[in-house]
């Protein structure tokens, strides 16, 4: 018997799309897979390898995930754009792992809605609870030869990351 804490995760819905992949992402594809003809704005959050943080010069990143979870989280994060704002008819999030380069994407983020502000603030609210809630941490490679393991949630509390 399941215990009665355990959170069932929310049904997907069949218009959404959801990933955690090796291979490098595609802003034409995520876009589509955001597009409707419902919709009146498609906001597409992208973010990139950057080459600086905390002024130190970054040569790479490697993203780690706990893919069951972070899918999980990625459907809880639809579930409560929904309930916020309801017209939104397109959810795409899309994280990539392994070792990136200076200007790879790492993640995607789509939201397509008949109205550009809840496609604006949905948008912003993924990236949000994904940085917050997803198990995915990321090693940072610096041009000085040392590196370190950080949680994307503990870097964003301190927005540096």
């Amino acid at each position: 018997m399941p215990s009665p804490l355990a959170k069932a995760a929310p049904l997907a819905d069949s218009r959404d799309s959801f990933a955690i992949t090796f291979a490098p992402l595609s802003l034409d594809a995520v876009y589509r897979l955001a597009d409707d003809p419902a919709n009146g704005a498609i906001v597409v959050m992208n973010g990139t390898v950057r080459q600086e943080t905390d002024g130190k010069p970054v040569v790479a990143l490697d993203y780690q995930a706990y893919e069951p979870m972070a899918i999980v989280i990625f459907q809880q994060i639809a579930a409560q754009i929904r309930q916020r704002w309801p017209v939104v008819n397109r959810v795409v999030i899309h994280h990539r792992i392994g070792k990136l380069k200076i200007g790879e994407i790492s993640v995607l983020v789509a939201i397509g809605s008949p109205h550009r502000s809840e496609a604006f603030e949905a948008c912003r609210y993924a990236i949000d609870q994904l940085k917050h809630n997803a198990p995915i941490w990321k090693k940072e490679f610096w041009a000085d030869g040392s590196s370190n393991w950080v949680s994307i949630g503990a870097c964003e509390q301190t927005g540096d990351c």
